[in-house]
């Protein structure tokens, strides 16, 4: 098989994507997100104790990241146990918008 054989065959199986550039994005897209959740909870902790409340919005923006991340691997891999987590994450981003909500009504400080 020559070189041209095989980045024929190699392109085929990929479908023209590189790989290297999705498993890169991917890895961008998890640091990313793991970041994201630190900084919201450090912006917790700090309006916590400056302000002597938090924002129940960034918590809300936290819980639909997760969900929709473990939904979408259950989507593409179809394992129950994903569907629990994204469910429950589901639950929270509700629980948490409800109170963001009451929140910017003025009914929860």
């Amino acid at each position: 098989m020559n070189r041209e054989d095989i980045l024929a065959k190699a392109q085929s199986e990929g479908k023209g994507k590189d790989v290297a550039d999705l498993e890169a994005q991917q890895r961008g897209a998890y640091f990313a997100y793991l970041i994201g959740i630190c900084l919201i909870i450090v912006v917790d902790i700090v309006e916590g104790i400056v302000l002597h409340r938090i924002s129940f919005g960034c918590n809300m923006a936290m819980f639909v990241m997760a969900f929709v991340a473990f939904f979408t691997k259950y989507r593409i891999r179809g394992k129950t146990h994903e569907l629990f987590v994204a469910i429950a994450y589901g639950v929270g981003a509700v629980v948490w918008t409800v109170l963001w909500i009451l929140q910017l009504c003025g009914v929860m400080a």
